[in-house]
């Protein structure tokens, strides 16, 4: 399953996000690591430091995911603002006197 305008791929199916009881809000492409790190979780009582290594590499990828739409988002943004500037320099569409 390819996610649009992101560069990682989905790896986990909906079937194994529904069988893991992921929630909906991080059903993401980074599911597959959520997985095992809740299972860790659960056979370890939720003691913080026994299952690091999953965390970290969950957290690393949700951490990714974050900066690459910030850096879409900044594109799109540039992208704006010189449509903006390109308008600012031709003809405008509406004339003054119609903003009476």
């Amino acid at each position: 399953m390819e996610v649009e305008g992101s560069s990682k791929k989905m790896i986990a199916t909906q079937e194994e996000m529904v069988q893991a009881r992921v929630p909906l809000a991080y059903r993401d492409q980074c599911a597959n690591l959520l997985v095992p790190l809740n299972k860790c979780r659960v056979a370890e009582f939720y003691l913080p430091w026994k299952c690091e290594n999953e965390r970290h590499a969950y957290e690393k990828c949700e951490y990714e995911l974050v900066m690459e739409r910030m850096l879409k988002m900044q594109k799109i943004r540039e992208e704006q603002e010189k449509l903006k500037q390109r308008q600012k320099q031709g003809i405008p569409l509406i004339p003054n006197t119609a903003n009476v």
